[in-house]
């Protein structure tokens, strides 16, 4: 039987003038939810600090997630060895991923990780709740309240009214260093643009005749202009057993004004659809039927970054410099896509690691902020080999410890050998 009818009553309301914001108070906020956010929430968290965490996006996870970027870089060391440069929030995600097989090992040059999105979302989801973080999603930083090295409070716009979020420490993952700019500390943008990608999860696929990386990479360079590509390579990650792959295949600028990054986005989707086009008609063995399962949110490389206290160098990565504030550590290729049709790919030896220093982590003047993920501080050629997944969540976890160190004084002057002590696990052998 259903349920009667009952009365309810419509309120007609109008907006108040002065409408206050919503105020939240924690002892470290954290802006922006992707790896290095999460990193760094989590950590806060399990060392006792109350944590709240904002995004802009209406859902977790940032790029690792929402982009379909579906692998996981620079978390392993080259091969042979496969030696596993960061651990923190890894090793319980790939462990539970892996009794549900939604993870995949692949073995190159280096090792990647493989991951079904939509589960590595849940996984996310469910940990923020289980710890208690607070979170405050689809929240763009407004105005930040700043002076003599300390952000007091940061407001946000959300569609929901204005948040206020008051917090001792501060962590800016944001990937466009929205709160650093915001707080009136200077930034670096590069000279012309560093392309991002629009990701794209096909399925309906036949894995067993996937092209292999050269074969695919040789006929886009050879047929490009025929479908209108206007990147002149690509890579397909497929998913064993599954018939599903993303596909990295495209080249969209990614700018910081909201005009201009709309459109981009439609046009990186469009450029999305010419890849399938041309996928589907070269390759039907594998690609004949294949069919869009989802287009990610546009993938970003390196928009605005922090000027810091040390701007890591290219030198230094090629060097492997261990700094003796080092938080993180990787050994993937320098990566930097300063071409439309194309990118930079330096590789290293067997043994090669490099370094990322907490100084380049903290804007120059910040007492109380730290930055983690890929607005950090280098220049473009050294961002571009640390801004990957592995050293982002290893930054994220080393500033949670940077502020937690600090307490109410500055993260400049903390003691740096309990900082080491703690963060060991990510940068030492």
């Amino acid at each position: 039987m259903p349920h009667p009818l009952t009365e309810l009553k419509i309120n007609t309301v109008t907006k108040s003038g002065g409408h206050p914001p919503e105020e939240v108070t924690a002892d470290i906020c954290v802006v922006g939810a992707g790896i290095a956010g999460l990193s760094a929430a989590v950590e806060a968290r399990r060392l006792g600090r109350s944590v709240v965490l904002v995004d802009a996006l209406p859902v977790l996870g940032g790029q690792c997630v929402n982009s379909l970027i579906g692998l996981f870089c620079g978390v392993y060391g080259n091969g042979p060895g496969y030696h596993q440069l960061t651990h923190g929030i890894f090793d319980p995600m790939f462990e539970d991923l892996g009794r549900t097989n939604d993870i995949h090992f692949n073995r190159t040059h280096t090792m990647t990780v493989s991951y079904d999105e939509v589960a590595l979302s849940r996984w996310i989801e469910n940990l923020v709740h289980a710890l208690g973080i607070q979170v405050v999603l689809g929240a763009s930083v407004l105005t930040v309240d700043a002076s003599d090295g300390h952000v007091r409070t940061t407001t946000f716009a959300t569609r929901h009214g204005l948040v206020r979020v008051a917090a001792a420490g501060f962590v800016d993952a944001s990937g466009d260093a929205s709160l650093t700019w915001e707080a009136g500390m200077p930034c670096r943008v590069p000279e012309r643009t560093v392309w991002g990608s629009q990701q794209i999860r096909l399925e309906n696929l036949r894995e067993e005749f996937q092209p292999g990386r050269e074969e695919l990479a040789a006929r886009v360079h050879e047929k490009a202009e025929q479908y209108g590509l206007v990147r002149r390579d690509g890579l397909a990650f497929f998913f064993p057993g599954r018939n599903t792959a993303v596909m990295n295949m495209t080249h969209v600028e990614a700018p910081l004004q909201a005009v201009r990054a709309s459109r981009a986005q439609l046009e990186g989707r469009a450029q999305a659809d010419r890849v399938v086009e041309f996928l589907r008609e070269e390759f039907p063995k594998a690609f004949g039927e294949a069919k869009v399962r989802t287009y990610g949110f546009p993938g970003r490389r390196q928009t605005r970054w922090i000027a810091g206290v040390h701007q890591l160098t290219v030198d230094e990565v090629r060097s492997g410099v261990r700094f003796e504030d080092a938080v993180a550590r990787t050994a993937w290729p320098i990566e930097l896509h300063d071409r439309v049709e194309g990118y930079v790919w330096e590789t290293y030896d067997s043994d090669h690691v490099h370094y990322v220093p907490l100084r380049s982590l903290i804007p120059v003047g910040a007492h109380n902020l730290v930055a983690a993920g890929r607005c950090v501080d280098g220049d473009a050629a050294a961002l571009s080999s640390v801004r990957v997944m592995g050293p982002c969540a290893a930054m994220g976890f080393g500033a949670a410890h940077a502020l937690d160190l600090a307490g109410d004084g500055s993260v400049r002057e903390i003691d740096l050998a309990e900082l080491r002590r703690r963060v060991s696990e990510n940068v030492d052998s």
